[in-house]
């Protein structure tokens, strides 16, 4: 069990919360924290040179988000992953983008600065496509999450951001392979043409196999990344 050593500095409580909370996230986000790992809360104090109150607060946050699981008298424990649970978000994610594509198909798109937005940044030509994975998985997100906040119900809005969040911890790794960069390049072109002209039926097809495709990737990707990481610890 890995967690990442931090400086100590004079956060406000909230802040200093948060600073625990985002840096215990990107652990078990890069691996460094495995699913099944353990520790205590003194553990994570003397790492993060902190008191127990704002580690509490930040691990049951964890809790609360589903990321850890809390043993009294026994500390925390990195929750396994639960790849039917993440691919029910994803159809969860398909179901609400295919809704916001037929509220669309009603909308006037000319000029609309959402969807304007997202033809900038994804019909433009192969040698401007970024290359970054952590930009293109920022961008990725921000184009679902922006076709169904175009639909204009403020809460499917909020339930796709919500799920979008749930997803992230896997999701990202999609963008780990150049192929996957430029798929999706394709792939969000490809779509944007579909909702322009108006051909709602193949904009949803398409997205459902974009989707589909991008779970089943990240799964492969997961479990390599979790073999290659206790590899690494057990060597």
């Amino acid at each position: 069990m890995q967690i990442a050593a931090s400086r100590k500095t004079k956060d406000r409580p909230e802040n200093m919360v948060e600073r625990i909370y985002q840096q215990l996230k990107d652990d078990i986000f890069e691996f460094r924290l495995l699913p099944g790992d353990r520790f205590s809360e003194n553990e994570v104090a003397e790492r993060v040179q902190a008191s127990r109150t704002p580690v509490r607060q930040a691990l049951y946050r964890l809790e609360r988000e589903g990321y850890l699981q809390v043993y009294f008298r026994s500390g925390w424990q990195v929750r396994a992953f639960d790849f039917n649970y993440f691919e029910e978000l994803y159809d969860v994610r398909i179901v609400l983008e295919s809704a916001a594509l037929a509220r669309l198909e009603h909308m006037a798109l000319e000029g609309h600065p959402v969807i304007d937005e997202l033809k900038a940044t994804w019909q433009v030509s192969e040698g401007e496509r970024l290359q970054d994975a952590a930009q293109v998985s920022a961008l990725d997100e921000r184009f679902h999450c922006a076709l169904v906040e175009a639909a204009g119900n403020a809460e499917m809005a909020r339930m796709h951001l919500e799920i979008t969040e749930k997803i992230r911890i896997i999701r990202r790794l999609d963008f780990t392979q150049a192929p996957r960069v430029d798929a999706t390049y394709s792939e969000h072109g490809q779509i944007l043409d579909a909702i322009l002209q108006r051909r709602t039926e193949q904009a949803r097809q398409m997205l459902n196999t974009h989707i589909t495709l991008s779970k089943q990737e990240v799964r492969k990707i997961t479990l390599h990344r979790l073999h290659v990481a206790r590899q690494r610890i057990e060597s």
